[in-house]
């Protein structure tokens, strides 16, 4: 009889591990990923890859059943797309937004 060892338990390759500075730097990332990368939740990368968060475009992802994946390059060109202009751009400052979230209507007499 061959005496059989254990062997150490592997939950990835080093590609797409994360490193321990940061999140993966592989070409597809998880919802996970991305919500770090974004410092934000997972549940808001869902909503945000649906389309229910106002103020922002929707971001691609591929499905995959339940799953969601997402490309480095389609989050990187999502970012872009969405950034603040110095003409105003996309984002409302927070002094024209209400208590509710709402932008404030603007009063010309």
């Amino acid at each position: 009889m061959t005496d059989l060892q254990a062997s150490p338990a592997i939950t990835g390759s080093p590609a797409t591990r994360p490193s321990s500075g940061g999140i993966s730097h592989h070409p597809i990332l998880t919802v996970a990923e991305v919500a770090l990368e974004l410092r934000c939740s997972k549940a808001h990368v869902y909503n945000v890859i649906a389309g229910k968060v106002d103020g922002v475009c929707a971001l691609p992802a591929i499905s995959m059943g339940r799953r969601k994946l997402v490309r480095r390059t389609a989050l990187e060109h999502w970012m872009e797309m969405n950034e603040a202009t110095p003409d105003g751009g996309n984002i409302t400052s927070s002094s024209a937004v209400d208590t509710v979230g709402r932008k404030k209507e603007t009063v010309h007499a």
